[in-house]
């Protein structure tokens, strides 16, 4: 929902507007959007998936960001808070404040009301940031996940695991993620 659909604000006037509240904010085009709370059960998959992805990146350069760290898509001019990152360069950051430029690896996590955004627009978004590698989408109504990897000549690959002995390899940081850890402790029949 925008927060004043009714005229545009500029990226210095959306930047003051997340400085002053706790809520969180997308800026596209010079609309802001307010960001709506996440499910218990989403919260718990990212939770599983930043644990994982940070035990397996311990001894590596690599950082794991969980969502309060904003991306900037420069190509494009939208600000968004990813609900994972993952940075294996030195982090490259909008000053002023802490605003990513470089994510090498972006994780959502699928909601009913994002679910077709984070697969289309937001996606295509993300692919003109030229230093991400993998983009993996994350279902929480069933152990599901689709991971899309940067090829050449600007194609995405497109591997997918739905099953809980099932994992996904995420060639870029080095990493394996199965689903039966992602969705560790998840009740799904409390996810409808």
């Amino acid at each position: 929902m925008a927060v004043n659909p009714q005229s545009k604000i500029t990226v210095a006037d959306y930047l003051a507007l997340e400085a002053g509240t706790p809520e969180k904010h997308e800026y596209a085009h010079g609309e802001v959007f307010a960001m709506g709370g996440a499910s218990a059960i989403h919260n718990l998959i990212l939770a599983n998936i930043i644990r994982e992805l940070g035990s397996q990146l311990k001894k590596t350069p690599c950082l794991v960001f969980p969502s309060d760290l904003r991306v900037k898509v420069s190509n494009t001019g939208l600000y968004t808070y990813p609900d994972a990152i993952v940075v294996c360069d030195i982090p490259n950051l909008e000053q002023p404040g802490d605003t990513l430029l470089n994510p090498t690896v972006i994780i959502e996590v699928l909601s009913d009301s994002s679910e077709l955004y984070d697969r289309g627009r937001k996606f295509e978004h993300y692919r003109t940031l030229t230093a991400l590698n993998e983009y993996l989408l994350v279902d929480q109504r069933a152990p599901k996940m689709e991971l899309y990897s940067r090829q050449p000549q600007q194609r995405w690959l497109l591997s997918a695991a739905n099953a809980l002995a099932a994992s996904i390899s995420i060639p870029s940081i080095g990493c394996n993620l199965t689903l039966a850890d992602v969705y560790d402790k998840v009740e799904w029949s409390s996810a409808d």
